[in-house]
């Protein structure tokens, strides 16, 4: 039963509604992509589809504005799939279950998709409308934006012809998005021997959860805990103390996801569980105490678990646990030029060992607005893992978006802004990889902005669309395409 249809404006709801039935997981965008193309014919529209997957639907000026200039709006397919540890669903078959809120759009133990489900529904409701006044529009739906921006990456010179593009994929309204950080990924490779169970082990399952985790760009700087670093917390203050063993590391899912949860499988001498359980319990109180603010619902949880075939060897583990220490995590450089901004950051996404392959990957994703600082940053973990023996790849370095204060498009929406809702909005550059960076590398005459709706908890369970400012953006929306100069 759709929840959303008295939502306004409909139909961007409905369109949203219909995106949330529809499996679209990083990398696994068949279904969505078919959803648009069946979209485009039904409404008969153009539609072309490039070699990797993105779609350009296009739709003729309305009467009066058929030879104006050519608009790109554009959004991406995917979306982050994650989900609560107690929550039963696939993100390649199961429907997002979306929910009204006291004034927000939630989706029920799982990521919304708001990022970026909300931008395909505008560009859908302006693909269908029938009493707007706009030129020509193409509406390019890019894949794979959140686990690599493959999509734009393979975006080929000539597959659209205009030359002013705004991005749906912002999540602050009264907001203007004019500059992005790029990017680039290490993943720290460590080879383990397996060691046997000593003879009375006890076995135990240490369990992080709780975090709010978030979007590892713009949810950097809010001093949110990181569920590896605190799991290996415990580990290297109770290697030092007892013959700590660990078996298993499983922390986080996705490199540009602060990881929310972490669980480890470790082992100890019989003898000394009890002290085990006082350690992590007076631990636990202390990184409560330290975090109360900004993760009030941290728990740590220790139970008892089957025995582990096998443990990481102990000279691994040391250099493991020693490794995470020493890896860099958060915001590193605040922006001279705009305060406030985060310059540059890395997050320490993911800690997995794998016991049939036998090693363990430590995945980070490092962020920078200045590609000398981002390369630097990529040194100094190359380095920390290097020194702990691991072998160490950079990989996936993506360009940044240069703000431009003389922007055409800036100017346009600054104006209809002030005129529709009384207030300039703000300008701003994002401490994330928006495609804006890399799109404007294959066309670098593209005009671009971005804008969106107010989300919340993006990339994580708690994500959030607020009702009142979809509203306000689909409004922005459709006066900047009134008001967009002829050419």
């Amino acid at each position: 039963m759709k929840c959303l249809k008295n939502l306004s404006p409909q139909p961007l709801w409905n369109y949203f509604e219909e995106i949330c039935q529809v499996p679209r997981p990083s990398k696994k965008e068949e279904k969505i992509i078919r959803f648009l193309l069946d979209f485009a014919a039904k409404n008969g529209l153009k539609a072309r589809q490039d070699e990797i997957g993105n779609v350009l639907i296009s739709k003729p000026g309305t009467p009066g504005r058929e030879n104006d200039q050519v608009v790109i709006l554009q959004s991406h397919v995917d979306m982050v799939c994650e989900k609560n540890s107690e929550t039963k669903h696939d993100f390649e078959v199961d429907a997002i279950k979306a929910y009204i809120d006291d004034g927000w759009v939630r989706a029920q133990g799982t990521t919304l998709g708001s990022d970026d489900g909300i931008g395909m529904a505008a560009q859908m409701a302006v693909l269908t409308s029938t009493d707007l006044s706009h030129g020509p529009i193409e509406c390019l739906f890019t894949v794979d934006e959140e686990t690599g921006l493959s999509g734009a990456f393979a975006l080929e010179p000539g597959f659209l012809s205009g030359s002013t593009l705004v991005n749906l994929d912002s999540e602050d309204e009264g907001e203007l998005f004019i500059g992005c950080a790029g990017g680039i990924d290490s993943v720290g490779t460590l080879k383990y021997t397996p060691d046997a169970l000593p003879a009375g082990s006890f076995a135990a399952k240490l369990e992080v959860k709780g975090l709010l985790g978030g979007h590892s760009g713009d949810d950097i700087n809010k001093n949110r805990g990181n569920a590896n670093k605190i799991l290996n917390r415990f580990l290297i203050d109770a290697s030092k103390l007892f013959d700590l063993r660990v078996a298993d590391f499983n922390g986080g899912n996705l490199r540009n996801a602060i990881p929310r949860e972490a669980f480890g499988v470790i082992t100890v001498p019989y003898a000394t569980a009890d002290k085990l359980v006082g350690l992590i319990a007076g631990l636990t109180n202390i990184i409560k105490r330290e975090l109360i603010v900004t993760e009030p619902t941290l728990k740590i949880e220790l139970a008892k678990t089957e025995m582990p075939a096998g443990l990481i060897d102990e000279e691994t583990q040391i250099k493991l646990t020693h490794a995470i220490v020493a890896c860099p995590n958060g915001a590193i450089r605040m922006s001279d030029s705009m305060p406030g901004l985060v310059e540059t950051s890395t997050n320490l996404a993911i800690v997995k060992s794998d016991s049939t392959t036998k090693t363990v990957n430590v995945a980070c994703l490092m962020r920078s607005s200045v590609d000398s600082a981002k390369a630097e940053l990529g040194s100094r973990m190359e380095s920390v893992f290097t020194l702990a023996g691991a072998e160490v790849k950079l990989t996936g370095g993506y360009p940044g978006w240069k703000p431009d204060m003389d922007s055409p498009i800036l100017k346009t929406m600054q104006q209809v802004y002030q005129a529709k809702f009384g207030r300039i909005p703000e300008i701003k550059a994002i401490h994330a990889g928006l495609e804006c960076g890399i799109l404007g590398g294959t066309y670098p005459g593209w005009d671009m902005i971005s804008f969106g709706p107010t989300i919340r908890f993006p990339h994580s369970p708690d994500e959030k669309v607020n009702i009142e400012s979809v509203a306000k953006f689909w409004d922005f929306l459709v006066e900047t395409l009134k008001n967009i100069p002829a050419k």
